[in-house]
């Protein structure tokens, strides 16, 4: 868990608001206990590097504001707001302002992020300067831990705002403030980061530290490293429009074998490995179990009081019931129509796309039951109260981590990377395991083995994992970015816009939905037992149903999927109180 005491390092913290700090900078570095004693010593190193996370849990870092904005909206996924205008409806709907109330804080996430950069940067120095962090070293795995937090950071910091200052030193007097640097810069520093990192840090399971996936190890730095390798030559909004790098060392030619070696170590490694059930992920990580060697790689830690995946992402509960005390969850979900994009038989859809929330519990015996909500209004069934293990009491937090990489991860960016260079052959084996978990073995004849030998081309192999994608990860945030890297972000809404029209018509593709639909309870009285939630299913219920109407998709709420231009809006502006605090040395580009 994110530790909440540490051995006090004073951090200079990078160009948050215009505050005077330049006095506090012209002396060097002090703290309460010397560099050379705090990075020499396992111990007090460990608690140095631990504090780099601190920053990340704060109330709008990643905790409060990163973590529940970035990613919304896409074609799988929005804000169940987005039609009610507001500052957090402009932060799905592709239209931030620089003064958006919600971020326009001196404390939020983009100066916590660069408080963990300075943080992790002090480490770095101070590793290697005192440390002698060879491989094989608990120093030397404290580097390559503090490298790869501070590549997670950058990565989340360029993804959200394109180019952005490029700090891998502690701040001076001198370099205080900065402008904004080449993403290709960055991109560059964390590759070969985690290449340094990836020597140092072991393997899931190689020792006491890296059992838990709440520290870092050497399956996760290659993914990342591949992750950054297809981010950074995929398409991106530049100031001159949306093109790939045009930096060499950047091309896809030259970064696509390295993400599909990195891959191919960790695959060939055995140290991780799909879940056999899907479902098996989320309730893992709902649960807390953070052991290493199952399909996690790693997740951001929360401890129990802090943390809003479950608060933000979850089932909604209308208030206190027997699962939780924490009246949440909701605020994004499914769109609409991908429940019915899924194939009847994929088991990923009735765990990610739950049309029922938690209705208001009996006051005397604190009891409540599901109940159906709209068309227009889906939840996210990979967070949910009533798979955790504890009860959860705070108001404001639920402790579960975020799950920020898996092993399914993996396979797809193979499977990416091996059609790109070799063909659809070379990526059928990666494509075929995960739709193996996604259906019964009774159903692999031909849903999967016939549908993968039928993708006989490149660009058709590439549109089935493009559509993979969205069947397996709807719901953990990571679309978005994909979808910029293939440059398919407006073509891919506009197209949910258009299906979500025809789920509302009933025609096309969803003229088989039902527009009613049937509910009775189980014999627990609380779990729904629907009919006419499957396509075809229609006609008189069975005895002893109840009707539901269920044709509640408006224009509005369909439109407000994007408001602004979502090709000249892919990133959010750095917002007013950092520019104003720059001296002049931030500039937003984009026509912000």
């Amino acid at each position: 868990m994110i530790q909440k005491t540490l051995y006090t390092i004073s951090v200079a913290i990078v160009g948050l608001v215009g505050t005077s700090c330049s006095d506090y900078l012209e002396t060097p570095t002090k703290s309460s206990l010397g560099e050379s004693v705090i990075f020499s010593d396992p111990d007090l190193a460990r608690g140095a590097v631990d504090g780099i996370k601190v920053p990340l849990g704060e109330t709008n870092s990643y905790r409060g504001r990163f973590l529940p904005w970035y990613g919304m909206n896409t074609d799988v996924e929005w804000y169940n707001s987005s039609q009610t205008a507001g500052e957090n409806a402009d932060l799905a709907v592709y239209n931030a302002k620089p003064n958006n109330t919600n971020m326009n804080t001196e404390n939020n996430a983009w100066a916590m992020m660069y408080a963990g950069i300075e943080r992790a940067n002090l480490c770095i120095r101070g590793l290697r300067l005192y440390g002698d962090p060879l491989p094989g070293t608990e120093l030397g795995y404290l580097l390559g831990e503090s490298l790869t937090l501070r590549a997670i950071i950058y990565a989340d910091l360029v993804k959200t705002w394109g180019d952005v200052v490029a700090r891998f030193e502690p701040i001076t007097t001198e370099t205080i403030y900065l402008p904004k640097s080449s993403r290709d810069v960055i991109y560059k520093q964390l590759l070969a980061d985690l290449e340094e990192a990836a020597t140092l840090v072991p393997w899931p399971n190689e020792t006491t530290a890296t059992s838990s996936v709440e520290r870092i190890n050497k399956a996760f730095v290659k993914g990342l490293r591949a992750r950054l390798c297809l981010a950074a030559s995929g398409y991106s909004q530049y100031p001159d429009g949306i093109h790939r790098s045009t930096d060499p060392a950047l091309s896809v030619s030259t970064l696509y074998p390295i993400a599909r070696q990195e891959c191919e170590d960790v695959i060939n490694s055995g140290t991780a490995m799909l879940e056999p059930l899907f479902e098996t992920v989320f309730k893992k990580n709902n649960q807390d179990n953070v052991t290493a060697g199952g399909e996690t790689l790693w997740e951001l830690p929360f401890a129990d009081g802090r943390g809003r995946m479950l608060f933000t992402f979850a089932v909604r509960h209308l208030s206190a019931d027997q699962h939780t005390d924490q009246a949440r969850g909701g605020q994004a979900g499914p769109v609409p129509s991908l429940f019915y994009d899924y194939d009847l038989k994929d088991t990923r859809r009735d765990i990610t796309c739950v049309p029922y929330q938690y209705g208001t519990a009996d006051k005397d015996t604190k009891f409540a039951r599901q109940e159906l909500v709209n068309l227009n209004t889906w939840f996210f069934g990979k967070y949910r109260y009533e798979w955790m293990g504890r009860h959860v009491t705070s108001t404001n937090d639920d402790g579960v981590n975020k799950l920020y990489m898996r092993y399914a991860e993996i396979l797809f960016m193979a499977a990416e990377t091996a059609n790109e260079l070799d063909g659809p052959a070379a990526a059928a084996p990666y494509l075929k395991q995960i739709r193996q978990r996604a259906f019964v073995a009774s159903d692999w004849p031909t849903k999967v083995d016939a549908y993968i030998n039928a993708l006989n081309t490149k660009e058709d192999m590439f549109k089935a994992l493009v559509e993979e994608h969205k069947f397996e990860f709807a719901g953990e945030m990571e679309r978005k970015q994909a979808l910029i890297r293939w440059n398919l972000l407006k073509t891919k809404l506009d197209e949910a816009k258009a299906d979500m029209h025809a789920l509302q018509d009933k025609t096309g593709d969803y003229a088989d939905v039902p527009g009613a639909l049937y509910f009775t309870y189980a014999a627990d009285k609380e779990t729904l037992v629907v009919y006419g939630l499957n396509r075809g299913e229609s006609g008189s219920a069975p005895s002893g149903y109840t009707l539901k109407d269920w044709t509640e998709l408006a224009d509005t709420k369909i439109e407000s999927l994007y408001t602004g231009d979502p090709n000249t809006r892919q990133y959010w502006p750095i917002w007013q109180i950092f520019l104003d605090g720059s001296n002049g040395k931030l500039v937003n580009d984009y026509n912000y």
